[in-house]
Formats: structure tokens, C-alpha cells, sequence
């Protein structure tokens, strides 16, 4: 036991948060609120993605597939860069319609590439969740005359939810690792905090801090995750 403290004690340097200890705490709120408020939109926009995605129109079911194919099939960091340095390349144009405040500043396009590429994976898993439902679901639906959005609020939405808390939960840890291209754009988050520390203090043990204070928030979302999946499974195991 001993020996491992000091080996701990080598390569993490308590001295370090002393420095750093309180800009690391907000680059971590900074984080948590890229993850938390980008998921939730993506939430929201990925059940949207998904009726169109099941949409009879061809046109809609075209968009819907083709939006979720690029934000899959392309890099996030790529998709970050488009959005910062390429929709700032029409700085006259967004000026002109009073949007420049928003394409300027590096958060809210960090917020947006997030959204927008956390909400293709998320459709995906949702139109997962609902085609694993069996067609008998519906079908009993309509023998009891349930309208279709009492049906999909009562009866498709909470079977869905189940069956997708785990592929959320993978989704929403992604995210959170993914969140550290963010200070590639100068969002001082906790990798740019880091970054900022390690160019004053040339040590790189602040990265060991960072990783683990990353590790820490894996775990705890990991634990509420298994928490949840098993309140919302506890009926099965009767």
C-alpha cells in the first residue's frame, strides 16, 4: 500500500491543484455543461431525426437519412471546424442578420457541433429502441382506440426508453471524452485549462489530473446509468 502512494505520489503531484486545483473545477463545470445541455438538445433533435427517418415521405425520410449519415460518417473535430472557422468566413453575412455574436464565439459553436452530431447517433438508437418493440404493441393500441400520441407517450416511448437507457448511457460517455476537442477552438474547458497549465508549468503530470478527473466523471455517470437501467428493468427480474 505504501508503495503504491508513492507511486502515485511520483507521477501526481498534489502541489499541482493548489496552482491549477481551482481553474480545473471551472473548466469541469464548463465541460459538464457542454455534455449536458449539447445532449439534451441532441435529445430533442434526434426523436425529431427519427420521425423523419420513419416518415412515408420520400423527401423528409431522404433529408433525415442523409443528415445522420454525414454527422456519422464525418469527424466531430472536422464538423467542429466547419462550424468555427468556416461559418466565420461569412462574417458580413452573419452580421447582416445579427447572428455574428453566435459564430464568433467558440462555446456556442462548440454547443452546436455537439448537438448536432450527438443527435445523429442518438436518432439512430431511438429507431433502434422503437422498431425492437413488437408490431403486437400497436396493434393492441388500436384495438383499445388510444390515439397516436397517447400511444406513443403511454405505451412506445417508456418500452423504447428501456431498451435505449444503455446505448445512451455509451453515447453520453463518448461525449464526455469527446468533449476535449473543444479546447481545439479555445474553449477552456477541463483539457483547456490544461493545456493553459501545462504551457506555464511544463509539467506534465497536470494531464495526469486532467485524465483522472475525467475517469472520475465516467465512473459516476457509469454507477447513475447501472442505477437507472436496473429501476427501469426491476419488473423482469419478478
Amino acid at each position: 500500500m505504501d508503495a503504491a502512494k508513492h507511486f502515485l505520489s511520483y507521477f501526481l503531484d498534489p502541489s499541482l491543484l493548489d496552482l491549477y486545483g481551482l481553474r480545473m473545477l471551472t473548466g469541469f463545470w464548463i465541460t459538464m455543461k457542454l455534455v449536458l445541455l449539447s445532449f439534451l438538445l441532441g435529445w430533442l433533435l434526434g426523436w425529431v431525426l427519427v420521425w423523419g427517418r420513419l416518415s412515408a415521405r420520400r423527401l423528409v425520410r431522404g433529408f433525415s437519412s442523409g443528415y445522420i449519415y454525414f454527422f456519422r460518417g464525418s469527424p466531430l473535430l472536422a464538423q467542429l471546424f466547419l462550424l468555427y472557422y468556416g461559418m466565420g468566413a461569412f462574417r458580413g453575412f452573419w452580421q447582416s442578420i445579427n447572428l455574428w455574436w453566435f459564430f464568433r464565439d467558440p462555446w456556442w459553436c462548440a454547443l452546436l457541433a455537439f448537438t448536432l452530431n450527438t443527435a445523429a447517433y442518438q436518432a439512430e438508437i431511438f429507431r433502434g429502441s422503437l422498431l425492437a418493440i413488437p408490431a403486437g404493441q400497436r396493434e393492441a393500441c388500436r384495438a383499445l382506440s388510444l390515439g397516436r400520441v397517447r400511444t406513443f407517450l403511454s405505451v412506445m416511448l417508456p418500452q423504447s426508453m428501456r431498451i435505449a437507457i444503455g446505448p445512451l448511457g455509451n453515447e453520453m460517455i463518448l461525449l464526455v471524452k469527446a468533449s476535449a476537442i473543444a479546447s481545439l477552438v479555445t474553449v477552456y474547458d477541463v483539457m483547456g485549462v490544461t493545456k493553459l497549465a501545462y504551457s506555464r508549468s511544463f509539467n506534465f503530470e497536470i494531464y495526469l489530473w486532467a485524465a483522472v478527473l475525467y475517469l472520475c466523471v465516467v465512473e459516476v455517470l457509469r454507477r447513475v446509468l447501472l442505477i437507472m437501467e436496473g429501476r427501469l428493468s426491476r419488473h423482469l427480474g419478478r
